[in-house]
């Protein structure tokens, strides 16, 4: 599958990152099962969530105010996990775009209070991990 864009690939990376996340099966399994091959991006992404989902998962539970990440929606967890990947190891996309991105997802597919929820967790993730670029969002 080709994406024509890469809004369009974090939403199939989001689509690929749930399905990890409920099926608990591994990554190579569920690309080898989908009957076309993602976007080379959405892919990049739902592999490099699952390569470094400790990292990521440590960096979530220490921003998120009194939220443990099971306490957090599927979606909220899965958009989250992917966006922090995408701030610490995809430095050259700007900071806000992967949060505009991440909250559109979502407002679009989770509750509504998701967006400000996602907005807020993800700049205080950037601050930390871009400390050099501004993050508004």
């Amino acid at each position: 599958m080709v994406a024509a864009t890469r809004r369009e690939a974090r939403e199939h990376a989001l689509s690929l990152a749930y399905e990890l996340e409920v099926r608990s099966i591994p990554i190579d399994e569920l690309l080898d099962q989908q009957p076309v091959a993602p976007d080379a991006y959405a892919a990049l992404l739902v592999a490099g969530l699952a390569a470094h989902r400790p990292e990521i998962d440590e960096l979530l539970e220490r921003y998120s105010e009194h939220w443990t990440l099971d306490r957090m929606p599927v979606i909220d967890r899965t958009l989250l996990r992917l966006a922090a990947f995408e701030l610490v190891y995809q430095r050259e996309i700007p900071i806000p775009v992967v949060i505009s991105e991440a909250v559109e997802l979502a407002k679009q597919y989770s509750t509504k209070d998701s967006g400000r929820f996602v907005n807020g967790l993800l700049s205080r993730i950037a601050t930390e991990v871009r400390p050099e670029e501004e993050s508004t969002s």
